[in-house]
């Protein structure tokens, strides 16, 4: 399973609308958040962290099948349909209610399936796989950041595409945020998340099958983080903040603030 969560930031009520970004001057270059949390901001995250999931998703299938299993073409979860990928409960449902009803956001699409047996080297296999979707993810959030930058050069040459540039850029701000988020996340080495299986090759053989079945108690644990545990997940993820702030200088004066958004 993989999940995507947004954190507070230290010191302040924070949801996933920190990234989602306006320009603003005071005294140096620093970007506003958009902080409220209500729907016109949920459909702005919504497309984007879906899409960011399906990718992660796709990723694994696809780096799975490049290691001789072909699970996941088979039962037709190799797509970029997104349709396929969603949970009702872990993509729609769970979003929706910590969304609106705790200010932060935490999901997950359905897990790719795939056989680890057909693995031609299971070990070298079964850390590719995993690793592929933070890769994916990684290469997202350049991806991303990139596209900013023609995006503001046609808003300024075209005043009519102005507004839709700007929150098309706004949106990719999310996207590099989130990107890097699940990117981090899923590296947090608690089963059944992409870190675990790279950790359980570190440990003694009986260590590793004990450590795995931690996975049937992931959702929960979690959810004890995400309520008692937040300073150590805001610890783990400060690369994600450093990562995201450096990419929002490279392209800040690029940016066209949004009149609908601001």
């Amino acid at each position: 399973m993989d999940y995507l969560t947004a954190f507070p930031r230290p010191q302040r009520r924070t949801t996933l609308c920190d990234a989602a970004l306006v320009p603003e001057r005071s005294g140096a270059d620093e970007f506003r958040p958009i902080s409220q949390v209500n729907f016109q901001n949920f459909l702005l995250v919504a497309p984007i962290l879906l899409f960011s999931m399906v990718a992660h998703e796709y990723a694994h299938g696809y780096a799975a099948k490049r290691q001789g299993d072909d699970t996941a073409d088979r039962l037709g979860r190799l797509t970029w349909n997104p349709i396929v990928h969603i949970d009702l409960f872990m993509t729609i449902l769970l979003p929706l209610m910590t969304w609106f009803g705790g200010g932060f956001i935490f999901g997950g699409a359905k897990p790719v399936p795939v056989d680890p047996s057909k693995y031609r080297d299971l070990r070298r296999g079964d850390i590719i796989v995993s690793l592929a979707g933070v890769a994916s993810n990684m290469v997202l959030a350049v991806l991303l950041t990139a596209i900013i930058v023609p995006l503001g050069l046609l808003g300024r040459a075209v005043p009519v595409l102005q507004e839709s540039c700007a929150i098309l850029q706004q949106t990719f701000i999310l996207g590099v945020f989130f990107n890097l988020l699940l990117a981090l996340f899923n590296l947090i080495p608690i089963p059944p998340l992409d870190g675990s299986h790279v950790l359980k090759y570190l440990l003694p053989p009986s260590w590793a099958i004990r450590y795995q079945q931690i996975g049937r108690y992931g959702l929960l644990i979690f959810i004890v983080l995400l309520t008692f545990g937040r300073p150590v997940l805001l610890a783990w993820l400060q690369p994600v903040y450093a990562m995201a702030r450096f990419a929002q200088q490279l392209v800040f004066p690029y940016i066209i603030p949004s009149q609908l958004l601001s």
